[in-house]
């Protein structure tokens, strides 16, 4: 059938889904962003208060406040990841600028001093909680093959319903594939119309065994990662201090969730016998949603230098909806199988994922005008988090293993500013333990900052460097490639903010 259209667009519900303990681990996890005041402190403002970031952590700390302010706070970041992968070293870096932080609050003083409401304070806040924009770029010579993630999915697979049909388009089988037989079947159509894999009897249309086309001792193997986009959150907060010395607060907080991810795959150098000599995989993931969370907290003065706090982050419920696309060559390809592409898009059915709640502790020490120090203990269970709906026989199984591999994260954050006139000297140290239980797919994560802040009287200036490490074991595919990269993530941010009065 002659083909009058090159650019097609081809779409299809799925049923079936290829979400996993990745996804939940994206959107469960928040970094260091905010203002440049509580950067430059390490996010450490539990018992402290007074910043509209702060909010994140304990929503009690806007009754903190003397008077109603508006700030914004713009940040570049910088990554960089190291990746090791069986010996070798590839190295990738990526640069970005936004707009990470933008609120402001408005204070209501009651005008009778026996009033036990001393104080009122509403506030609105935009943060970004997580910058997606990343690269990745891992080369090597594996002894694990393409060909490994294709029979993985084909193996048991009847080899009829994989044929396309009299009159049908490649691209059309590909997603008529997928959406009623299931990711699983539509990687063993890929393989095989990609020449990465064969039927044992490719006469016998239920056939359920392969055979790879490939020959290798070792190959050689590059995979670039891309990923943009963000999680922002959006806050309206409530807060009020009570008498002197208790202030009381409660969050509602919208998400807003825009994710791509883009990967690129090539092999080469496969043994001289082999037919195939290069294959390249490619794959392009489209997610958005949006998702709710509330916060409850407080604040108790004990005295003039030494404030308590403590407050509980809800579980977040996001709503989101995924699209892929992939494409596929060898040296053994059908002759159409370039038309599937990026154009042709397969949709999947709305899920839900449901993050862990967190629990924080918090002490402050005021020395009086001079300075401060900080401390802040976050307890979350990674085990609790959930792929919904939960009645899902995929999610079941997925939700299984990440309670059997994440388990509880403890975060403790220090900071200190000293204030010497109308300067203020900030530092900062976060610790974020692994959310495996093994502490070795996903390693620590430990960050420094350093901060500093004019105040003109009516307004601040405020500056933050922040740096942060962690490494990962990085597998390139879900299945067939076992052995994983090694990733030494660096992240770096540089973030300026301005505080104006009023």
């Amino acid at each position: 059938m002659k083909r009058f259209v090159t650019f097609i667009i081809v779409m299809a519900c799925f049923t079936g889904n290829a979400q996993n303990i990745d996804d939940v681990l994206r959107y469960s996890r928040e970094n260091l962003q905010g203002t440049a005041r509580y950067q430059g402190l390490g996010g450490a403002f539990g018992a402290l208060g007074g910043d509209l970031s702060a909010l994140n952590i304990n929503p009690a700390g806007s009754a903190i406040f003397n008077n109603s302010l508006f700030t914004i706070t713009g940040s570049n970041y910088h990554t960089n990841n190291d990746a090791v992968y069986f010996g070798s070293l590839g190295t990738e870096e990526r640069n970005s600028i936004d707009i990470n932080q933008i609120g402001g609050v408005f204070v209501f003083k009651s005008s009778n001093a026996s009033d036990p409401w001393q104080k009122i304070a509403l506030a609105f806040n935009y943060d970004l909680v997580q910058n997606y924009d990343n690269e990745k770029f891992v080369t090597g010579t594996s002894n694990q093959g393409i060909d490994g993630y294709f029979l993985n999915f084909a193996q048991g697979v009847p080899f009829g319903p994989l044929l396309v049909q009299d009159g049908e388009f490649i691209e059309e089988a590909y997603l008529d594939i997928g959406a009623n037989l299931g990711f699983r079947q539509q990687q063993a159509f890929l393989g095989y119309y990609g020449g990465i894999i064969d039927p044992v009897d490719e006469t016998d249309d239920n056939n359920t065994a392969y055979v790879s086309n490939a020959q290798y001792s070792g190959v050689n193997q590059d995979y670039f990662e891309s990923t943009t986009g963000y999680n922002s959150k959006f806050t309206v907060n409530l807060a009020g201090q009570y008498q002197q010395n208790l202030y009381l607060g409660a969050s509602l907080n919208f998400h807003t969730v825009l994710f791509d991810k883009y990967t690129e795959f090539t092999e080469q150098g496969f043994d001289s016998a082999s037919e195939i000599q290069f294959t390249n995989f490619d794959n392009l993931l489209h997610t958005e949603g949006s998702g709710f969370s509330f916060n409850l907290g407080a604040i108790a003065k004990l005295n003039e230098n030494v404030r308590l706090g403590g407050s509980y982050q809800s579980p977040t419920w996001y709503r989101l909806t995924d699209d892929t696309s992939q494409r596929i060559n060898s040296d053994l390809a059908d002759s159409e199988i370039n038309f599937i592409d990026f154009s042709v898009v397969n949709l999947f059915e709305a899920y839900r994922i449901k993050t862990p709640g967190k629990i924080t502790a918090s002490m402050a020490i005021i020395f009086g005008p001079q300075g401060l120090l900080s401390f802040d203990y976050g307890y979350q269970d990674m085990s609790e988090a959930e792929l919904r709906p939960v009645s899902d026989p995929s999610f079941s199984d997925e939700n299984s293993f990440i309670t059997s591999q994440l388990g509880v994260v403890d975060t403790f954050r220090v900071g200190g500013e000293y204030r010497i006139d109308n300067v203020s000297l900030r530092a900062g140290y976060r610790f974020e333990g692994s959310p495996y239980m093994d502490g070795v797919t996903v390693g620590d994560l430990e960050a420094i900052s350093l901060g500093i802040g004019f105040n003109f009287g009516g307004s601040r200036l405020d500056l933050a460097y922040s740096r942060s490490e962690q490494d990962v074991n990085q597998q390139l595919f879900v299945t067939g490639l076992p052995a994983p990269a090694t990733i030494n993530a660096t992240n770096t941010n540089v973030s300026l903010g301005y505080t104006m009065n009023f």
